[in-house]
């Protein structure tokens, strides 16, 4: 991903974030995956949440980003089918967000 899909790319998340009732609180991410800070209530399962992200971002960048993104589908498909979600209830937030921002994001 470019600077400017990723920068897409949050503006979605965010959106879909908000449709669970859920606050995007840090994002970045490399050319290849991103990574995301996420507070969500409890009534929201966190398999669901993922999928809208994955579903919405994929089927919206490949539709603004068309002709770039064709070129680096894994199998034709935007995102991997796995992830990888932690709790970080014993680490610092700030922490966290750190080493979210550290992220090598292409320019």
């Amino acid at each position: 991903m470019t600077d400017a899909m990723l920068t897409r790319c949050e503006e979605i998340m965010r959106k879909v974030c908000a449709d669970f009732e859920a606050e995007l609180k840090q994002f970045n991410g490399e050319d290849d995956h991103v990574h995301l800070l996420v507070h969500y209530p409890p009534k929201v399962q966190l398999s669901k949440l993922v999928n809208s992200l994955k579903g919405v971002s994929a089927r919206m960048l490949r539709k603004e980003y068309d002709s770039h993104v064709r070129r680096h589908l894994w199998g034709g498909h935007f995102w991997s089918g796995s992830y990888f979600a932690g709790s970080c209830g014993g680490a610092p937030p700030t922490a966290v967000k750190q080493y979210i921002e550290n992220q090598k994001r292409p320019v």
